[in-house]
């Protein structure tokens, strides 16, 4: 009997050498595909911050991938902001911002208490419409929206890209309804018997139980329109309306760049935004992860 059980206990041992090494293989290409996704995301940003730093003769006079001689020479930095006038850009980034996402939530979350509250015929229509538009590309109807916005005067305005983001998005308007498919509909029944009106319990007992939802949107939305640039591009060619991301356009021209000096503009644009993602995550994911769960 000792040989049977002798064999049993090899093979077991075997076996888990076996399982062992294979979680090891495992964890090791787990671990290589991560540094490499790491080193794609970081790899631009690092040549960005390399030649931000070096002047116009230092950047001609050396490669890309080298250490500037000094990295206190902020002449870029002040270039920036004189001949690119990245303050006033900042300040119509500023203004679109705020007009879109306030916008863009008081569109969604009255969507979302419309959809999520109400039962009527066109209800799956309507839903089914917002999903039709993803799906059709934006470069086909841009020559009908540049034609609306510029009859209703809003064309080389803020106003005209403050209108094209308040459009809400479906990405905005499910994550709502996920928030607001799981508040009781107890409370809108109460606050009918007290006297309240529809517009009441959205204002008073809807709109902020829906506060974590709108943290998300609002963090997505900001981070999208701070990044756009084919909008303000497109619908806001006035030097004087130009924002973060169309000021790089000073610095570039038809035959060539001071791309030093670009790569300076494009860490101050970066700031804001990874400032905001790193003190906002949190929200970002537990807004997302919420919505899916309930």
């Amino acid at each position: 009997m000792e040989a049977p059980l002798n064999n049993r206990a090899d093979r077991e041992t075997a076996r888990r050498a076996a399982v062992s090494s294979s979680r090891a293989l495992t964890a090791v290409l787990k671990y290589a595909v991560l540094l490499a996704a790491v080193f794609v995301i970081l790899f631009p940003p690092y040549v960005v911050l390399l030649n931000a730093f070096k002047g116009n003769e230092e950047y001609a006079a050396s490669g890309v991938f080298d250490v500037p001689n000094s990295f206190f020479n902020f002449d870029n930095f002040s270039m920036v902001f004189h001949r690119g006038d990245m303050l006033n850009a900042f300040l119509n980034t500023g203004k679109i911002l705020v007009l879109s996402v306030a916008g863009n939530v008081l569109m969604g979350t009255m969507v979302a208490f419309a959809l999520g509250r109400f039962d009527f015929k066109l209800k799956s229509w309507i839903l089914g419409a917002y999903v039709a538009a993803t799906l059709i590309p934006s470069v086909t109807t841009q020559v009908a929206v540049f034609g609306i916005i510029k009859e209703l005067g809003l064309f080389n305005s803020l106003y005209g890209p403050v209108l094209l983001y308040i459009g809400t998005d479906v990405v905005q308007i499910y994550l709502y309804l996920q928030f607001i498919r799981h508040i009781p509909y107890d409370l809108d029944e109460n606050a009918m018997i007290e006297g309240a009106s529809l517009f009441r319990i959205y204002r008073s007992i809807i709109f902020p139980l829906l506060a974590p939802a709108t943290a998300t949107a609002v963090i997505l939305k900001s981070i999208s329109i701070y990044n756009d640039m084919y909008i303000p591009y497109l619908y806001m060619p006035s030097q004087k309306l130009r924002v973060v991301s169309t000021g790089l356009m000073n610095f570039v021209g038809v035959n060539s760049a001071q791309w030093n000096v670009v790569c300076a503009a494009l860490l101050i644009i970066l700031l804001p935004t990874t400032i905001l993602y790193l003190f906002m995550q949190r929200f970002i994911f537990s807004g997302i992860v919420s919505g899916s769960v309930k």
